[in-house]
């Protein structure tokens, strides 16, 4: 016996097949399932104040279950774990991820579907349960309040100097975004934060020379 065929008895010994029966696939399978529709719950609830894809959503719940197939399936055969691996390794996605959010729940699914085919499930609900209380956690923690948005157009090209004193009057600090001038208007807009829009609104709309003025808000990234 040659030195490759002791090395290769030794490899398939110490990787032996495991035996899959009917009943580990069915709970493997059925705790996945569970786990997914959680997490597709979670996220629904997550994304309630940002787009929501429920396409997006569903793949989360679909990527849990078959991930957990392919576990279940490598466990069977070290020669098919292989070829799974090689084959699987030439597959290319390209659906750009928008959001950091939607890239960790993709994680949170693929990996308890790994876990549940490995046969741990008690981690992949521990794991559901402390990515749960950590997402809301930190969802609650205020952090620095959007800027909003002024948008002042007048027919006076001399109005910023006014407007700019108006808004003195109920923000410490704001920047002038953009100044757009032409031969008889102005258009400005300017950043600000502040908890009272609707009376600086109408000073400013009182201003002589003005003729609208907007205040816009959002909930997307914050400025510090």
């Amino acid at each position: 016996m040659t030195f490759k065929d002791i090395f290769k008895k030794s490899f398939l010994e110490g990787y032996a097949a495991t035996e899959i029966t009917t009943m580990t696939v069915v709970v493997a399978l059925g705790i996945a399932c569970a786990i997914a529709l959680y997490i597709f719950f979670v996220y629904r609830v997550v994304t309630r104040k940002t787009f929501y894809s429920k396409n997006f959503s569903i793949s989360l719940a679909g990527v849990t279950v078959i991930t957990t197939s392919l576990i279940l399936t490598m466990q069977s055969s070290v020669v098919l774990s292989l070829g799974m691996v090689g084959a699987l390794s030439i597959v290319r996605f390209r659906t750009a991820i928008k959001e950091p959010m939607d890239l960790m729940f993709l994680f949170w699914s693929i990996s308890v579907g790994i876990i549940c085919g490995a046969g741990l499930a008690e981690v992949a609900v521990i794991l559901s349960v402390v990515m749960t209380l950590g997402i809301l956690i930190l969802d609650h923690i205020p952090v620095a309040k959007a800027p909003m948005i002024l948008v002042v157009n007048a027919d006076d090209l001399d109005a910023e100097e006014k407007v700019s004193q108006v808004v003195k009057k109920y923000v410490r600090h704001f920047n002038v975004k953009s100044r757009n001038m032409t031969g008889a208007t102005l258009d400005l807009v300017v950043e600000l934060r502040t908890a009272q829009g609707s009376e600086l609104l109408r000073e400013v709309m009182s201003l002589n020379g003005v003729t609208s003025a907007s205040l816009l808000s959002h909930d997307g990234e914050v400025t510090f």
